[in-house]
């Protein structure tokens, strides 16, 4: 064909141009001869030669061509809106630009007329025209309305596939459109229908679009409330967790704590029975948040984390007045990190906090105010081990020093400055449990 269509174009390149709408190929040449013509120009992207023959297949509309048995109407209709895209990139006149893509769509109007639904995919020229409309709306009498009625047509064929399509930025662009224009309940029934498909990305679109179609956080508990019983459970866990955050944010601490604890029966993750402990000690329920702690201790698979649920397990078990088991967490996180301050800090809370719990609201007796040369030895190493807790345990240490025992008090009971210091039970029977070693001050 290469060798007819050299002779062809050497014969007729002076002929000129012929007016669109011809149903007859150019320049009395047969089917096959003008077709070749066309191929030719098109891959040599000779536009003007391309349009003139082009026009001619557009028009007549030939499903098939005497001597060529490999002819495809519809991907010459494909060529012909390159043909014109290419031609309006070349242009530098916007009018004769704005031409060419007006006659490209008009190419795409000539198609839906020219084929059935079965000689076509419906599906790929949907997705194609939205495409175009999209990448030229600003060249020529349209606007991303145009590229969205396609885009969701699309969609509509074929709502995996357009998911899928370009690592799901078609789907990102339309479901974002659609929230944009207000298009609430289409937009709801999008994410409802690609959700499960999603990931990445488009993953990450649908959660902001999502959120900025409610008004408020009622309606989003609303919302969220009424698709539990409707998903799997992997969607449930999603929910769910979302549902937490919900209601802690309006203040619905119960309903917190159900949503907690149903997404712990749901999945016994850490992630979801350290939620469950923090709700719990949240809402002061200090022993339940012990039992879900002790669990994630178990699941827990790096140091960090399991620094983390010692201090928490300290705290909270201190917050029950278990003050040995408070007091081994403590020990169990210094052991995992010496050089961090918060648990020498929580070692210092735990012994003030025995003070208060000895004295009971009574008056602090020499023995109590002994106690406090203790926590300042806790204090001093937390400083020591870690310059970010610094000004914490100045503070902290400032509001001791006055309670330790007075100059009086060490006098009358021959305590004298740098001498070792019990704090046992022979102070009172309440700090038995400590049973540690300090220095007089």
């Amino acid at each position: 064909m290469k060798a007819i269509t050299t002779f062809l174009l050497a014969l007729f390149i002076t002929i000129p141009v012929l007016v669109q709408g011809q149903s007859e190929p150019p320049s009395g040449m047969n089917e096959l001869q003008a077709y070749s013509v066309f191929v030719d120009a098109y891959r040599s992207e000779d536009y003007e030669m391309a349009m003139n023959y082009g026009e001619w297949i557009i028009e007549a509309a030939p499903k098939e061509i005497e001597g060529y048995d490999e002819f495809e109407l519809e991907r010459q209709f494909d060529r012909m809106i390159s043909i014109y895209a290419g031609a309006a990139e070349e242009e530098e006149d916007p009018s004769l630009q704005t031409e060419y893509l007006e006659k490209a769509a008009g190419v795409f109007d000539k198609a839906e007329d020219t084929f059935s639904d079965d000689e076509i995919d419906e599906y790929d020229w949907e997705l194609k025209e939205g495409r175009f409309y999209h990448e030229n709306r600003e060249n020529m009498d349209a606007s991303m309305d145009d590229a969205i009625r396609h885009y969701f047509n699309a969609f509509e064929l074929d709502a995996e596939q357009f998911t899928q399509e370009s690592d799901g930025f078609y789907a990102e662009v339309l479901l974002t459109e659609l929230a944009r224009e207000g298009e609430r309940d289409r937009a709801f029934q999008m994410i409802e229908n690609i959700e499960e498909m999603a990931s990445g990305q488009l993953q990450s679109t649908i959660d902001d679009v999502r959120e900025s179609l409610f008004e408020n956080p009622g309606e989003r508990i609303e919302y969220y409330e009424s698709q539990l019983t409707e998903v799997d459970d992997a969607e449930k866990e999603r929910i769910l967790n979302d549902l937490v955050d919900l209601y802690e944010e309006v203040g619905s601490e119960e309903k917190a704590r159900e949503a907690a604890v149903e997404l712990y029966e749901l999945n016994d993750n850490l992630e979801n029975t350290r939620a469950v402990a923090d709700i719990n000690i949240s809402a002061g329920e200090y022993r339940s948040a012990v039992d879900y702690l002790l669990e994630a201790e178990e699941l827990a698979e790096d140091e960090d984390t399991r620094f983390e649920i010692f201090l928490q397990l300290a705290e909270t078990y201190q917050q029950v007045e278990e003050f040995e088991d408070s007091r081994e967490y403590a020990r169990k996180a210094i052991d995992l990190d010496e050089n961090s301050g918060e648990a020498y800090l929580r070692m210092a809370s735990l012994y003030a906090g025995t003070v208060s719990g000895c004295v009971n609201g009574s008056k602090l007796e020499r023995e109590d105010r002994a106690v406090y040369w203790l926590v300042l030895d806790y204090l001093d190493q937390a400083r020591a081990a870690d310059s970010s807790v610094e000004s914490e345990a100045q503070n902290r240490e400032e509001s001791y020093v006055e309670a330790m025992p007075s100059d009086e008090d060490k006098f009358f009971n021959e305590w004298e400055a740098g001498d070792s210091f019990q704090i046992n039970g022979d102070l009172k029977d309440c700090y038995a449990w400590i049973n540690e070693t300090t220095t007089v001050r």
